[in-house]
């Protein structure tokens, strides 16, 4: 799953993986997994977050590449917020050689206003990560997550100064996946500013229905 901050790829990336039946899993879900046992790959990625920039890509590679090889993901695997550096896109290129690599790359467009406007406002949950909106997906009970009871918090690095930060990264850094994606023929473009429900259709569908 490729697109900016913000544009709904935990989300959906989830809901792919139900559909396809594999696993799923994010970089910054990996990061926080290995902050709450202390690793030093976990220290290490919480200093950049917090500052809003990216974790060096030997860092997040190596926590990806981790994951990657358990057993669990031997009949496949859908990937939010890794790659987000071409350096990374060619590490997992690397790593995948055997299988055929990449079969598919869905990039969710959203408009920096509309980037800005959801991470301001998001919310997550501190125990099962599931995230809420202020304003458009509002848990039942305030400060209190509906699927596990958990205590709803904001990230650092979705506080404004963090945001437009990494915004100017996203844009610097990784935007030109895009077209390394598309080169290759395996890049599906799709709206990020519809529907949940539209979004998810538009996406299953990119990867065969």
């Amino acid at each position: 799953m490729l697109g900016p901050p913000g544009a709904g790829k935990g989300t959906q990336a989830v809901e792919l993986a139900r559909k396809l039946e594999v696993t799923q899993v994010s970089s910054g879900d990996l990061f926080r997994q290995h902050e709450r046992q202390g690793t030093e790959l976990g220290r290490l990625a919480r200093s950049y977050m917090e500052r809003g920039v990216l974790v060096p890509d030997d860092v997040t590679i190596k926590m990806v590449m981790g994951w990657i090889r358990a057993p669990e993901q031997a009949k496949g695997f859908v990937l939010d917020g890794f790659p987000r550096t071409l350096a990374q896109a060619g590490a997992l290129d690397r790593e995948l050689e055997d299988i055929g690599g990449i079969d598919n790359v869905l990039y969710i467009k959203v408009s920096q206003d509309e980037m800005t406007r959801r991470l301001s406002s998001r919310l997550i949950c501190r125990n099962c990560q599931r995230p809420y909106h202020q304003s458009s997906s509002q848990p039942s009970e305030s400060g209190k997550c509906d699927s596990c009871g958990g205590e709803l918090y904001q990230r650092s690095d979705d506080r404004p100064q963090a945001v437009e930060k990494r915004i100017e990264v996203y844009e610097e850094e990784t935007e030109p996946l895009v077209q390394y994606y598309r080169s290759a023929g395996k890049l599906e473009e799709i709206d990020g500013e519809g529907s949940i429900e539209g979004v998810r259709q538009a996406a299953v569908s990119a990867v065969g229905g």
